[in-house]
């Protein structure tokens, strides 16, 4: 595929977070006595955007609890564990070889830009990005309208978008560029074949794949 831009998802495709999402939300669970998510699996299927509609899917009330204290309560767990998140299996060797092709890579994500800028320092990746489009606050809305305003901008010659939810597929739909799924994030493998994309097991695998296209 010629492609001119690779655009990353960063939360579950480049970070393996996963572990530590469902560490955070269950700290806000217990602390309300609500019942804590007990797998990846059970995490995968309530997960999704906006995040306000996961929270009320493990069991979150509005009206007792504020989404505006709860995401403020969540980055505060978050935070005290980002640390000990790695990056994904293949995610700098990924990283290497589209840097090698001399392809712009993007970081695209729905979480604070300042957070995510923090994050990449402390992970030494940050070097291998062009540019970082994140969110202008802590609620994780959706990115979709950034993508569309980045398009708008850089108007790409043809660009794909590497991530790991339904929402980096509909984004990438909004913005008018490819999407490839990577199945070892926040969504489960059929949750993601759902939507047409191309979906893979892991980042090697992908990556395999890809040096056989570019």
């Amino acid at each position: 595929m010629d492609y001119s831009h690779i655009l990353w998802d960063f939360n579950g495709t480049l970070l393996d977070d996963v572990t530590i999402g469902i560490e955070s939300i269950n700290a806000l669970l217990r602390r309300r006595g609500l019942k804590p998510l007990e797998s990846k699996e059970e995490y995968q299927k309530h997960f999704r955007f906006p995040i306000e509609d996961y929270y009320r899917s493990v069991g979150f009330d509005f009206d007792k609890d504020p989404y505006d204290l709860l995401a403020h309560e969540w980055v505060a767990e978050y935070r005290a564990r980002e640390r000990t998140a790695p990056l994904c299996q293949g995610a700098k060797e990924a990283l290497e070889y589209i840097q090698s092709r001399a392809l712009p890579q993007i970081l695209f994500s729905a979480t604070q830009k300042t957070m995510l800028c923090e994050q990449i320092e402390d992970l030494n990746i940050a070097s291998y990005f062009t540019e970082i489009l994140g969110s202008d606050n802590i609620y994780a809305e959706g990115k979709t309208a950034l993508g569309v305003a980045w398009v708008q901008r850089a108007q790409p010659r043809r660009a794909l978008l590497v991530g790991d939810t339904e929402h980096d597929a509909d984004a990438a739909k909004a913005m008018g560029i490819d999407c490839v799924l990577i199945a070892n994030g926040h969504r489960s493998a059929a949750h993601l074949r759902a939507t047409g994309c191309p979906v893979f097991p892991t980042l090697p695998a992908w990556l395999a794949h890809l040096k056989n296209t570019l």
